[in-house]
């Protein structure tokens, strides 16, 4: 699968974004062999598996000019750098406690030219900063997102434009929510993408 897929379901993109995508696979089959941030079987379905996957929360939430999105556990830059090449207007901060995942996070920026993406390497909960929305790719139970955004990371909750969290995740994820035991909502990403491996995918969104 080509990066053709992401212009069937954003038609709206423009010739530069989708120049952009359609450079993501050569650049991360380049890093992967330096880098191990994607395993081998699916570094040829990257535009379904990741690509794809992370642009499920584009189909949940469209962000506005100036939100700052802060990427929990982001690994090799999913969904961060798929969701910055899509909202080039928003501010991504890329974070991941793996120092060598980082490095591919920037070098890819930087090839791609996204000046709205930061990146560091450190843990989820010593971050400080503010930030309207968490978004994670089952980097950690939704309680740990959680605490981590009430507790350590100095997100401004009692803000308005704080919005709350946004993780995709598979699976049977009931004991999860449970465990959660905070509003939340759980959208089918299989209702936005007819592809068979989206078929037990899920965005959770918690409010914060």
């Amino acid at each position: 699968m080509n990066s053709s897929i992401i212009k069937n379901y954003f038609p709206e993109i423009s010739t530069n974004q989708e120049d952009k995508f359609a450079q993501l696979q050569d650049l991360y089959e380049f890093w992967n062999k330096k880098i191990n941030v994607i395993s081998r079987k699916d570094i040829k379905e990257l535009y379904i598996r990741h690509v794809l996957h992370s642009l499920a929360i584009a189909k949940f939430i469209q962000f506005k000019p100036k939100t700052r999105i802060i990427d929990f556990g982001t690994g090799g830059g999913f969904p961060g750098i798929p969701l910055a090449l899509l909202f080039p207007s928003s501010d991504f901060h890329l974070v991941d406690s793996t120092a060598k995942k980082i490095k591919v996070v920037k070098e890819v920026s930087i090839v791609l030219e996204l000046a709205n993406v930061t990146s560091e390497s450190g843990r989820a909960e010593k971050i400080a900063n503010e930030f309207d929305y968490i978004i994670s790719r089952a980097v950690a139970p939704a309680r740990k997102i959680w605490e981590w955004a009430h507790y350590n990371t100095k997100i401004n909750i009692s803000s308005r434009k704080t919005r709350g969290i946004i993780a995709l995740k598979g699976g049977d994820l009931r004991l999860e929510m449970k465990n959660l035991n905070k509003p939340y909502q759980e959208i089918n990403i299989k209702d936005y993408f007819e592809e068979p491996f989206f078929e037990r995918k899920k965005i959770i969104y918690i409010p914060l």
